[in-house]
């Protein structure tokens, strides 16, 4: 049975987040909210939590994993960018977009796309999922939290609740969270390509 914690989203409680922090790093499954939508998570490193999630959103072998994180300065170490689409990065960073980038070695090949070798990453601009991923200190393996058949992310925390708290080990309950999913920017071509409109403004990247 999951346990649930009420974060306030403009203060978010430390001892809250820290406790959210020791349940990632033991293996936990946590559902969060971000800018967009809320998201269903883990820490990077761990096999049998990443497949919980894989059969929570039956997602198959070619989903894009996303590494949540804090801000820019982990990114040389998990994608290969050039100047150019660094400062479209930063330019577009914190925000509701997840930008498709070629990964590096450090990237568990399970996270990667079996054949274009690639990752999402996202920087989300949100005061409870910012201050998770500070304390935790690394990137966050997340996706958004659509339900298989679903259109759309759950967006009200009890629903989120009664689907799900024997399938998670912690629900983060911060409010109400947007109806859209980010908008995916591929990066990996000569020239970006949006692949889902979603939450963030698209126009600088057509």
């Amino acid at each position: 049975m999951a346990q649930t914690f009420y974060i306030h989203p403009e203060n978010p409680q430390l001892r809250l987040i820290n406790q959210a922090v020791d349940i990632i790093r033991g293996g936990g499954v946590v559902v969060f909210p971000t800018d967009s939508a809320y998201a269903i998570g883990c820490h990077l490193g761990d096999k049998a939590a990443l497949e919980r999630i894989r059969q929570i959103r039956q997602l198959d072998k070619h989903h894009n994993f996303t590494l949540l994180c804090r801000d820019l300065s982990e990114l040389a170490s998990y994608a290969r960018v050039n100047n150019q689409i660094f400062r479209l990065l930063k330019a577009n960073t914190p925000g509701a977009f997840t930008f498709i980038l070629q990964a590096t070695s450090e990237v568990p090949r399970r996270l990667m796309h079996p054949k274009r070798k690639t990752i999402g990453l996202r920087v989300p601009d949100n005061i409870i999922a910012q201050t998770l991923l500070a304390q935790l200190g690394e990137p966050l393996m997340s996706v958004t939290l659509i339900m298989p058949g679903d259109d759309y992310p759950l967006t009200d925390p009890q629903d989120i609740k009664d689907m799900l708290e024997k399938r998670v080990d912690l629900i983060i309950d911060g409010g109400f969270c947007g109806l859209e999913a980010t908008s995916v920017i591929d990066l990996t071509g000569d020239t970006p390509r949006v692949t889902r409109e979603g939450m963030g403004e698209i126009s600088a990247f057509q």
